[in-house]
């Protein structure tokens, strides 16, 4: 089938990649001229296992294919994805206007029957006013040209993205047309032989169904925070209660791990944007305002830790870090843990010697210019005449260190584990003090 995906960012770019891949024919469309040029000499522009020789085998064979001509794009087309970002407003709504350009774009290059098809995360309506934007378009060119706007949301996890697209568990499609309905069922038969993973509704729930899915897991997220909240003043250990009701089959192990706060490109910016939506018909989503202000806070939690130990002064103390990265497997860094530690730390006098295994070169983009902040070449490198150790991201180049050579090389031998990598117990008979969230009398530190 011919295909184009408008906009070649992160969900653009692998479900242009893995539909190539089976055998479709896609043309990716972005008006950024500098990547599309990079992604014609076979280099890529984000970091996502297994999705480079994916790109570079398909753009090879000629049945994927890179452009900055909409037309070019619109044209070739039976088939149109518009997988554009919808960065958050000034008031954490979701911006439009990407998705809108690109529907103006669609209109005023067709000359036959499109399905345009929204696959950026956008509020529950938006299909509307991207059917409304293509008719208006359509009605001042004076052509009369039959289209359909469906809904099919992604479901991807950063880090797997390429296997969730391969192995889906779910397709939803939304739509009231059943020609869409066949052409998209046709378009994902590859990826639904052993059972039907296709689920159609309205477009308007198939919207809300992607908001929902994420702000359940950032919820899930946030409570086991709360939870591991509770244990640190209780003295509990938020371990033994995440495996407690984890065993659970109503409840279930994902999502219930604690930590220093959720950040990425989603779960963050759909929590506001459902929030705003829901203010916007008159209600007041109070779970997810929680959610989002648990998490606000958690971020905090390492540097509270920091400052709480070193008597509220680390004024020329240096911190290495493991982990830049919002999530292990991934170069992202919006939202980051590790950025509302570094710039906390940096406002209060400190220094940071930092590692991660693939965000280095986006974190010397984000913090050209702080001197603060060293990058260093190994994580046993980040630990010289450091004064602690601080972990942000659960990478598993971090799980099994050599703690002997953490303890000899930092200044004194102190851990803040914001992802619970270590177990107390051993980390005492190491001799090293530590600090991780929710681990009962751990707060305080082991001597």
């Amino acid at each position: 089938m011919k295909v184009t995906v408008f906009g070649i960012g992160y969900v653009g770019l692998v479900q242009a990649a893995v539909l190539a891949e089976v055998g479709h024919d896609v043309v990716c469309v972005d008006v950024d001229e500098n990547k599309v040029a990079r992604l014609q000499d076979g280099e890529i522009p984000i970091y996502e296992p297994g999705l480079t020789p994916l790109v570079q085998s398909n753009y090879q064979s000629g049945r994927l294919k890179f452009t900055t001509d909409a037309s070019e794009g619109v044209s070739h087309g039976d088939l149109i994805f518009i997988a554009v970002g919808t960065p958050p407003d000034e008031d954490g709504s979701a911006d439009l206007k990407y998705v809108l350009a690109v529907a103006e774009t669609i209109a005023s290059n067709m000359q036959k029957y499109k399905i345009v098809i929204n696959k950026s995360t956008v509020p529950v309506g938006t299909a509307d006013k991207v059917r409304e934007k293509i008719a208006t378009v359509l009605q001042t060119k004076n052509k009369n040209i039959d289209f359909d706007v469906v809904s099919n949301p992604e479901f991807l996890k950063e880090g797997a993205a390429v296997n969730d697209c391969m192995r889906p568990d779910r397709i939803i499609i939304g739509t009231h047309s059943a020609k869409a309905e066949t052409k998209l069922r046709e378009l994902y038969a590859p990826f639904n032989r052993n059972h039907d993973k296709v689920i159609v509704m309205d477009i308007r729930s198939a919207e809300l169904t992607k908001y929902a899915a994420n702000c359940m897991l950032a919820t899930k997220i946030s409570f086991m925070n709360e939870i591991a909240n509770l244990a640190e003043r209780f003295g509990a250990d938020v371990e033994n209660v995440r495996r407690g009701i984890g065993s659970d089959p109503r409840i279930g192990y994902q999502f219930i791990y604690p930590g220093c706060g959720y950040g990425g490109s989603c779960f963050p910016k759909d929590v506001q944007a459902l929030i705003r939506s829901a203010n916007s018909v008159g209600y007041q989503a109070k779970i997810l305002e929680s959610v989002e202000a648990v998490n606000y806070t958690q971020k905090e939690k390492l540097f509270e830790y920091i400052m709480g130990h070193f008597d509220h002064d680390v004024k020329g103390k240096t911190v290495a870090l493991w982990g830049l990265a919002f999530k292990p497997n991934t170069d992202d860094m919006r939202e980051a843990s590790s950025r509302v530690l570094m710039e906390k730390l940096w406002e209060a006098g400190a220094r940071v010697q930092a590692y991660d295994p693939e965000a280095m070169e986006e974190t010397q983009r984000i913090y050209a210019d702080q001197p603060n902040l060293k990058l260093m070449g190994t994580k046993e490198a980040a630990l010289a005449e450091a004064d602690c150790l601080v972990i942000c991201t659960e990478w598993q180049a971090f799980r099994a260190p050599d703690f002997e050579l953490i303890k000899n090389k930092l200044k004194q031998p102190l851990v803040f584990d914001g992802r619970n990598l270590y177990e107390p117990s051993r980390m005492k008979e190491y001799g090293l003090q530590y600090y991780a969230i929710g681990r009962g009398l751990s707060v305080k530190g082991y001597q």
